[in-house]
């Protein structure tokens, strides 16, 4: 493993370790067992699928692996060509030959546990549904590769299709505790059409980020209004709709705001279009984070990259918390300044999109469509009833309100 010159194994990874034990005395069983073990806990954490683990362990080196050869694929472009390829050829020699080593043929126990189910930890896995299968297909085919050349294409064709690394490989990421990007592992799924009403509101989302897909002009975009109308469903539906299309969304919070530049460096030069979603944003007149975010948005003397934008919720429409004290001056002595500087911050959101309470018609509506749903079992003017009574009790006229009434009905029925 110590050839390989892209595609380096590290000696803290379990790969690693159980090559090395193997290679030394795979009939030591005390060692082979500790090497064993992390490879199984590897597999549970990360929900691998199919029935080789250390040929499945190996595949998630090589898709995970960032090197120039890698992210030259990633590009889409004519990657992966001259002299690069030639290091990546030899690396593919060597690879051929780890992914051929008889670990599952043995009749041993000890090599009795190399077979595993089609499915494991699936609902705590790392990587979703859709990469967990890729992978599976990838070690399968890579295990198969009948020449070096072979081997490389399919792994090229992966990077080309899924990306590489973290950012390739996952839709969703947050902020660690010393700022880093880290993953989300389970997202929740929704759709636009989940969000019932609010047309042309979900259709101005849709315009601005396909442009923003597409390379053109797009602006970032504050979504804002009352609680529980579908701010934050509808750029979470976003995501889902246009992940295929290299969208990526990294949800931060105010007090991380000190990280944002250190996130755009980390992701400006990658190929994948880059939302930065904050949720629920709103400053009081102590907080000051408002001002690292002013200066991302506007830009310093570094532009912008073109593959980041904005995209934030709020109940506020100008999100920084304002008091007739700053309309009257009292002992400013320039109020004007200050009602434009609390003004700055939202007018640096190019599309700003209202999302109102429904009426009552149109919150029966939602109720109605969201009973055909769920398949609820109730007559029309019974689930009204029910329903008018439940939203007086719980929070108003919202679709979130028609939504917790859905959920507990069918809880309630069932």
């Amino acid at each position: 493993m110590e050839e390989l010159l892209l595609f380096h194994i590290p000696e803290t990874s379990p790969v690693y370790r159980f090559y090395k034990a193997y290679k030394k005395n795979p009939w030591d069983e005390s060692a082979m067992s500790l090497a064993v073990r992390d490879l199984i806990d590897m597999g549970y954490r990360k929900g691998f699928i199919g029935k080789n683990l250390w040929q499945l362990a190996l595949t998630e080196h090589l898709v995970t692996c960032e090197n120039a050869f890698s992210l030259s694929c990633e590009v889409r472009k004519e990657g992966g060509e001259g002299s690069v390829r030639d290091i990546a050829l030899k690396d593919a020699a060597i690879l051929r030959k780890l992914y051929t080593l008889d670990l599952v043929g043995d009749s041993s126990s000890l090599f009795a546990l190399r077979s595993f189910d089609d499915s494991m930890s699936a609902r705590n896995a790392e990587y979703g549904h859709t990469i967990r299968n890729a992978m599976g297909e990838l070690s399968k085919k890579l295990s198969k590769a009948i020449s070096d050349e072979a081997f490389l294409d399919m792994l090229t064709a992966f990077y080309k299709k899924y990306g590489v690394g973290m950012l390739g490989l996952h839709k969703a990421f947050r902020l660690d505790k010393e700022g880093m990007i880290t993953p989300i592992g389970s997202i929740l799924h929704v759709s636009l059409d989940d969000l019932i009403g609010y047309e042309w509101q979900k259709e101005l989302l849709i315009e601005n980020t396909e442009a923003f897909l597409k390379g053109r002009p797009a602006n970032n975009c504050l979504l804002y209004g009352d609680a529980g109308t579908g701010k934050s469903t509808s750029i979470k539906a976003i995501l889902h709709k246009y992940y295929g299309e290299g969208l990526r969304m990294i949800e931060i919070y105010k007090h991380e705001f000190k990280y944002l530049n250190n996130i755009i460096n980390i992701v400006k030069n990658r190929n994948y279009r880059f939302i930065i979603f904050m949720d629920d944003l709103s400053f009081d007149d102590f907080e000051v984070e408002y001002k690292y975010l002013k200066a991302v948005i506007e830009g310093g003397l570094e532009k912008k990259p073109d593959n980041i934008l904005i995209y934030a919720t709020s109940n506020r429409r100008h999100l920084i918390k304002e008091s007739f004290k700053d309309k009257e001056g009292y002992d400013d002595l320039h109020k004007t300044d200050t009602v434009q500087e609390k003004l700055s911050l939202s007018a640096r959101f190019g599309v700003n999109i209202y999302f109102g309470s429904p009426d009552k018609k149109e919150f029966e509506n939602m109720v109605l469509i969201m009973k055909e749903q769920a398949g609820i079992q109730i007559s029309d003017d019974e689930l009204l009833l029910k329903a008018n009574q439940w939203e007086i009790r719980h929070g108003g006229l919202s679709g979130r309100t028609a939504r917790q009434f859905i959920d507990y009905l069918s809880g309630t029925l069932a």
